[in-house]
């Protein structure tokens, strides 16, 4: 055999270094899982996988047994969607177990078993905030209706009739147009603030606004009912709702007040103190307001919201935003903000700025940031259970007083 010069050697480990380059940029160009998490919630269960880039997707649906089978183009497993199987609670309501494995050359396979028939809404979702490219993957009860409207079985999970196109033109609240009061018990929607997938606002040290909000929550729809009021929530567990869903549930079960908590932050540890907040129509009462806001008002896309091709939810009359509802609603605030003052700093005035979910026509509505998570005492209040009870017993009280002089509307 010939011997192989020096050079010619080169030239030919350059070669094969030529040929070999497009798989090692093939390679280099897939897919690299970053989390694998998984959000089980009695309304839904959301798996969400994270990756590098945008992810390829074909999936279909089996019976007898009932599975969910997803196809993952170009893409290799790796030790965080090897997690998968591990993510799966047993209390999951809609899934069995989940395994995932390497199809062929260019595919994962995900295969889940699940306990029911299932209604699954699997779509995309560009990077935003924290996260990069993900695959959300819903699964909703089928109820036994093939191509029922997914964010209906959100508001249709407390047992109420299904949303209608129509809409009270009054308030709740009509000293003057109604000469005596009603004997109904009222009707209260408590929001705790994000959920799921969006945590909100997180502390130095960990602690996450969406835990707190539930728990404050929580505490405040016992101290109502005692009163006998009639209290629902838009979340009872850690699962994310879009924000016009929060308030069209509020409209679904005609409700008398609504309130949303939460808890602050920004990006310096001064700030501290507890503000209350109503819906402005000429923008932002302080910049401070006008960030929070904007803040807040991004959990839909951090959550991430494939809209419904349903016209009854989607239109549910954002644009009729009525005077009288706002007066009510600062009417409530005040009350509200001057017993949350009993238990820490606060603003004497009230805050206004632009929420998504105070922007009902017809509901007297507020939006009661508890305090600073990104303050270290507020944090430390917001870590005790003293505390969040008597944030919500001074929320109970401050509708109290409201209600002590409303008259409910005649329904």
């Amino acid at each position: 055999m010939a011997e192989l010069s020096r050079r010619q050697l080169l030239g030919a480990s350059a070669g094969a270094m030529l040929l070999g380059a497009p798989k090692l940029a093939l390679a280099a160009s897939r897919n690299q899982f970053l989390a694998v998490r998984i959000w089980p919630a009695q309304a839904y269960t959301r798996i969400t996988l994270e990756s590098t880039e945008k992810i390829n997707y074909k999936y279909f649906v089996l019976n007898n047994p009932n599975r969910i089978i997803v196809d993952i183009e170009n893409a290799n497993l790796n030790n965080v969607l090897n997690t998968i199987t591990q993510k799966v609670q047993h209390s999951d309501p809609y899934i069995r177990n989940i395994r995932a494995g390497q199809k062929d050359d260019n595919t994962i396979r995900i295969v889940m078993e699940l306990k029911s028939n299932i209604n699954p809404q699997i779509f995309n979702l560009e990077p935003v905030s924290n996260f990069k490219h993900r695959l959300v993957m819903d699964l909703y009860p089928a109820n036994g209706r093939v191509g029922e409207d997914p964010i209906l079985a959100l508001l249709n999970d407390m047992g109420v009739k299904s949303p209608t196109n129509t809409i009270n033109n009054s308030s709740p609240y009509r000293q003057t147009a109604v000469p005596k009061r009603s004997n109904r018990r009222p009707v209260i929607m408590l929001d705790p603030g994000h959920g799921g997938e969006d945590p909100g606002a997180i502390s130095p040290n960990g602690l996450q606004e969406k835990e707190v909000v539930l728990a404050i929550a929580r505490e405040t729809k016992k101290r109502l009912e005692a009163l006998g009021y009639k209290v629902y929530m838009t979340r009872n567990e850690d699962v994310f709702i879009p924000l016009k869903v929060r308030t069209q549930k509020a409209q679904h079960v005609q409700a008398d007040l609504f309130v949303s908590i939460h808890a602050d932050s920004v990006n310096r540890p001064e700030p501290r103190g507890t503000g209350v907040y109503v819906l402005s129509e000429r923008g932002a009462s302080s910049e401070a307001a006008r960030l929070l806001a904007d803040s807040q008002n991004r959990s839909d896309t951090i959550g991430g919201v494939k809209m419904s091709n349903n016209r009854e939810v989607n239109n549910v009359l954002m644009d009729m935003l009525q005077s009288q509802t706002i007066t009510d609603s600062s009417r409530l605030a005040r009350l509200v903000l001057n017993q949350l003052g009993k238990h820490n700093k606060i603003k004497n005035e009230i805050n206004l700025a632009n929420f998504v979910v105070l922007r009902s026509p017809d509901i007297p509505s507020i939006l009661v940031e508890t305090a600073f998570l990104s303050n270290p005492q507020d944090e430390a209040l917001l870590r005790s259970t003293s505390f969040r009870k008597k944030v919500a017993q001074s929320i109970a009280d401050g509708m109290k007083q409201y209600l002590s002089a409303a008259v409910l509307a005649q329904r």
